[in-house]
C-alpha cells in the first residue's frame, strides 16, 4: 500500500499486489517516488523493478540463487546493491537487467551504501563488517572490522548515519550496536527493549544522526542518544504487535512505524 504522507490524514493512495512472488525489502528508486525495486519472499529470487503509477514491471534482475536479504539504493544515482543467502553481493544498474558486478564476502551478507554513494559496507556472518570502494570492489574490501555481540543473535541490517560517521547494526536479538565507520570501534550497544522471539526488528538513525530508534516486541519505540548512549524516550504507538519496520521521513520530520496489523506516523523527537 502506498500512502500520502504530505497531509495530517495520511490517506492511502493505492494498493498494489504481488501475490505470486510476495514482497520484501521494498525500496524507492533514486529521485523517483513513482518506481520501486523489491525482492521476493515466495517463488524465486529475482529482484523486480515496478512502476507504481500503472502497476507494471519495468525490468527484472535475475541472478541470485537464494533469498535476497539485503537491498540498498545508491543515494546518488540509479545503481543498487543486493545481498543474498547465496553468499554473494551483486551490483546493479536500473537501466540494465544484467548484474554489473559481484563479490563474494565469504559469508551471509547484509549490506548498505554510505551517504555519498562511494563505498558500501557488508556485514558478514554476523561477526565482521567489510568496507568496499565501488570503483574497485572487485579487489576486495579495503577495511574490515570484527565485532561480536555478547548474546547470540544474527545481524539483520546495516545503516550508515547521514553524516557517514557511524554504522548501525540491527539484529534479531535484544541488542543493536553503533560503530565508528572509520575504525570500527564500538561506540554504543543499545538494549533494554523486548525481542524474545528473535524477530527481525528494523532500527534507524534520525536525519541529524543524533538519535537511534528501534521498535519493540511490545509495540513501543525506544530512542537513544548517539552521543551519550542514554535512552531518552519510549514512545507508545499503540501497536498490537511487534514493530518490525521503522523509517524516518526527513522532509516532514516524522517517522513511520509498522507492525503486521497497522502503521503509525509520529513527529520526530523534540518536535
Amino acid at each position: 500500500m502506498e500512502v500520502d504522507c504530505s497531509n495530517g490524514q495520511k490517506r492511502p493512495i493505492r494498493t498494489l499486489y504481488s501475490k505470486k512472488y510476495g514482497v520484501d525489502l521494498i525500496r524507492y528508486t533514486h529521485g523517483d517516488a513513482n518506481t520501486v525495486v523489491y525482492s521476493s519472499n515466495k517463488l524465486d529470487d529475482t529482484i523486480r523493478y515496478l512502476s507504481l503509477t500503472d502497476n507494471k514491471y519495468i525490468r527484472y534482475f535475475p541472478g541470485h540463487t537464494d533469498r535476497v536479504v539485503a537491498l540498498s539504493m545508491s543515494p546518488v544515482d540509479d545503481t543498487f546493491i543486493s545481498g543474498s543467502l547465496d553468499m554473494t553481493i551483486r551490483l546493479w544498474d536500473l537501466r540494465s537487467p544484467n548484474c554489473q558486478g559481484l563479490t563474494n564476502p565469504l559469508g551471509k551478507p547484509v549490506c548498505s551504501y554510505d551517504p555519498e554513494g562511494l563505498i558500501f559496507a557488508a556485514g558478514v556472518d554476523s561477526e565482521a563488517i567489510k568496507l568496499y570502494d565501488l570503483r574497485s570492489f572487485d579487489k576486495g574490501p579495503f577495511a574490515s572490522f570484527e565485532t561480536l555481540f555478547s548474546r547470540v543473535c544474527e545481524w539483520t541490517g546495516l545503516k550508515f548515519s547521514r553524516d557517514g560517521k557511524q554504522i548501525l547494526i540491527s539484529t534479531n536479538g535484544g541488542a543493536i550496536r553503533i560503530l565508528d565507520a572509520f575504525n570500527g570501534s564500538v561506540l554504543h550497544t543499545f538494549s533494554g527493549y523486548n525481542n524474545s522471539k528473535g524477530i527481525s526488528l528494523e532500527a534507524c538513525f534520525t536525519p541529524d544522526s543524533d538519535f537511534v530508534m528501534i521498535g519493540s516486541e511490545d509495540g513501543r519505540v525506544h530512542v537513544w542518544s548517539t552521543e551519550s548512549g542514554m535512552k531518552i524516550a519510549v514512545l507508545d504507538g499503540k501497536h498490537s504487535g511487534p514493530i518490525n519496520t521503522l523509517q524516518f521521513n526527513p522532509k516532514y520530520m516524522t517517522f513511520a512505524s509498522a507492525c503486521s496489523n497497522m502503521a503509525f506516523w509520529l513527529p520526530c523527537v523534540g518536535d
